[in-house]
């Protein structure tokens, strides 16, 4: 794998790979379509990956939302689908009619649910099926071409094996035959009786494992697995570093995110504290100011009081010096 190679993340593990081998749908890795099996929706008989391995429901996330939002589906009085969530049609006929026209007979179910492309290629081998049938029709001819092509591969593995077994016979047997055999060939007899030899000995079907050619393959094989293995522990040991990175990546970022969050909290208990401080400041300065108002109003009071006293005090003593001269 080159370095420069853009790779993909599974949508599941989220484990990384090339573009070609993630599913087309949902963008899943191998392992995780194996482990995620893929089920008919009981409502719109649509087929979904579930999203766990242990769930065992068998609705699609938009029937789901859909039940939840407008209650149990009725029957498609078109496709008899049971997705009617809103009317009497699915949103499948209902999409397919606003765009196609009204529905006409399927060839196949002879049920009048299917619509009208007016597209001679998208016709199934000539006939108008509705989207049930296409769904069949298409699932058995993937079958048929499955079938045939593992057919053909395996008749094509015997043969290749055939003919690889008999030439590693004959060249095996070839080998075995002592020299002197081979210096009597010169003469007719000879040659007559290594020919016999390598006929009945190719006949028979024996091979020897103890032959150059075996040696050879044993070798280079073993070559080739102690080469894969360590390619296969540097990617581990690869793999073992990066999943070391990033385990201390997170315990970094959950250890920051800590002391922010404590950081935070002591900031707000802080904030609180000192605005219950200023608050009692203000009420405390606020009774101050009453009780100085209070005080203020009081010692006007005497004033005016006072200033009423001397004035009518002064007006007893004008009042008083006139009379005296008048009595004399």
């Amino acid at each position: 794998m080159s370095a420069q190679m853009v790779l993909f993340a599974c949508s599941k593990c989220f484990t990384r790979h090339e573009f070609h081998e993630l599913s087309p749908g949902q963008q899943l890795c191998k392992e995780c379509r194996g482990a995620y099996p893929i089920v008919k929706c009981t409502y719109c008989r649509s087929e979904f990956q579930q999203s766990s391995k242990g769930s065992t429901s068998t609705i699609c996330k938009k029937c789901e939302q859909n039940v939840k939002q407008y209650g149990k589906p009725s029957a498609c009085e078109y496709c008899n689908i049971i997705a009617a969530f809103i009317g009497s049609k699915c949103q499948r006929c209902t999409n397919s009619e606003l765009k196609y026209g009204p529905a006409v007979t399927c060839e196949q179910c002879k049920q009048r649910c299917a619509f009208d492309r007016q597209d001679d290629n998208k016709k199934i081998d000539g006939k108008l099926l509705c989207w049930l049938c296409t769904l069949s029709y298409k699932r058995a001819l993937a079958k048929a071409r499955q079938v045939e092509t593992e057919r053909r591969m395996a008749k094509k593995r015997s043969h290749n094996s055939d003919k690889t077994a008999q030439q590693q016979i004959k060249e095996n047997n070839a080998k075995k035959i002592p020299r002197n055999e081979l210096n009597k060939g010169s003469s007719g007899v000879g040659s007559t009786d290594i020919a016999e030899k390598m006929a009945r000995v190719a006949n028979s079907g024996s091979i020897d494992p103890n032959s150059s050619d075996h040696v050879v393959a044993m070798t280079q094989l073993k070559e080739t697995i102690a080469s894969l293995q360590k390619k296969l522990t540097l990617k581990d040991k690869d793999l073992l570093q990066k999943d070391k990175a990033i385990t201390e990546l997170k315990a970094k970022n959950f250890t920051s995110e800590q002391e922010l969050r404590n950081k935070m909290k002591e900031e707000e208990r802080m904030y609180e504290a000192k605005i219950d401080m200023l608050n009692k400041k203000v009420a405390s300065l606020m009774k101050e100011v009453a009780a100085l108002s209070k005080t203020s109003r009081r010692l006007a009071g005497k004033e005016a009081k006072n200033d009423n006293n001397h004035a009518n005090l002064a007006k007893d003593s004008g009042g008083s010096g006139t009379d005296s001269p008048s009595t004399n």
